[in-house]
C-alpha cells in the first residue's frame, strides 16, 4: 500500500513504488490472453516505471535485493487472486486435481511468454549497444512479472485444495508471498503463519529469490534470440517445479471440511466389523 506523502522518510521513497509499477502488473497478470505486442509494451513501461527507483535505490546505497523485495510486497496486494468459484469458470468448469494441472500449464506459458519477450528484447539492445544500459531495468521488470505469476498461482492453488489462508487481502497476499519465498504452501492450522509472515527471516528469504530469479534471467542477455530461448525455456521448467512443489505440499494440509469434526466418527468394536 502506498505510503501518504506527510509519512514519509527521508529515503523511503525506494521502497514505495510508483502506484503505475502495482497497475501495470496487475495488467500483466491478470486472467485472460494478452497479444504479444500488448504484453511487451506493458513490460517495457513497467521497465521505465522501475528504473527511477533503481536510480534512487542506488544512489542511497540500497542493494538491489532489498529493494527488489521492498517493492514486491508493496504491490503484492494488487495481484489479482481468484476464488474457487471464478477459477472453474474461467477454466471451463474443471474442478480438483484437473483444474490445478490447468492452472500450471496456465502459469508456465505466462512466464515462459516473459521470459521470451525479455529474450527478444535484450537481443534487440545487443545489435543497438547504446541502449544496453535499459537491460538492468528490463531484468527486473521481467523478474517482478514472473514472480507475481508464480505468486498467484500458488495462492490459486491453495484455493483449489481448499486450503484456505485467513486475514485481511494485504495479509493474505503478504503470507503468499512469503510461501512463494519459501517453495511452499501455507500451513491453516499454524496461527502465526500470516502474522509472523514479515519476519527478517521470511524477508531474507524473499530477497534472496528475487535475486535467485533474477539471476535466471541474466540468460536473456544473450546474442540475436538464444537468450529469448534460455529465458523462456528456464522459466517455464521453474513454475512447473514450482507448481509441483506446492501442489505436493497442499495435499498434506488439507483442512477438514467445515463442520466437520473428528469426533463425530465413533470407532466401532471390532467384533462389529465388517468381515
Amino acid at each position: 500500500m502506498a505510503v501518504p506523502e506527510k509519512d514519509r522518510q527521508p529515503g523511503s521513497e525506494i521502497a514505495d513504488p510508483d502506484r503505475e509499477v502495482g497497475e501495470l502488473v496487475g495488467r500483466l497478470t491478470a486472467p485472460g490472453e494478452l497479444e504479444p505486442a500488448e504484453r511487451r509494451r506493458l513490460l517495457g513501461r513497467l521497465a521505465q516505471a522501475l528504473s527511477a527507483g533503481a536510480k534512487r535505490a542506488r544512489a542511497t546505497g540500497a542493494g538491489r535485493g532489498r529493494w527488489l523485495a521492498d517493492v514486491f510486497l508493496n504491490i503484492a496486494p494488487r495481484i489479482p487472486i481468484r476464488d474457487l468459484h471464478t477459477l472453474a469458470e474461467h477454466h471451463h468448469g474443471l474442478t480438483g486435481e484437473a483444474l490445478a494441472d490447468d492452472l500450471v500449464r496456465t502459469a508456465q506459458k505466462a512466464t515462459m511468454t516473459v521470459g521470451a519477450i525479455g529474450g527478444a528484447l535484450a537481443a534487440a539492445e545487443f545489435a543497438a549497444p547504446p541502449l544496453l544500459l535499459s537491460a538492468p531495468a528490463q531484468l527486473v521488470a521481467e523478474t517482478i512479472v514472473v514472480a507475481a505469476i508464480e505468486v498467484k498461482l500458488l495462492a490459486e492453488l491453495h484455493e483449489v485444495y481448499g486450503v484456505r489462508v485467513q486475514g485481511s487481502g494485504t495479509q493474505r497476499a503478504v503470507a503468499f508471498t512469503a510461501a512463494w519465498a519459501k517453495q511452499r504452501g501455507i500451513d491453516p492450522l499454524t496461527p502465526t503463519s500470516v502474522t509472523l509472515a514479515l519476519g527478517a527471516a521470511t524477508k531474507t528469504a524473499l530477497r534472496n529469490r528475487l535475486l535467485r530469479t533474477l539471476g535466471r534471467h541474466l540468460t536473456t542477455l544473450g546474442p540475436f534470440l538464444t537468450g529469448a530461448v534460455a529465458g523462456g525455456a528456464l522459466n517455464r521448467m521453474a513454475t512447473k517445479k514450482l507448481g509441483e512443489a506446492v501442489r505436493n505440499d497442499l495435499r498434506g494440509k488439507r483442512p477438514l471440511p467445515q463442520g466437520e469434526r473428528r469426533e463425530t466418527v465413533e470407532p466401532r468394536p471390532r467384533d462389529e466389523l465388517d468381515p
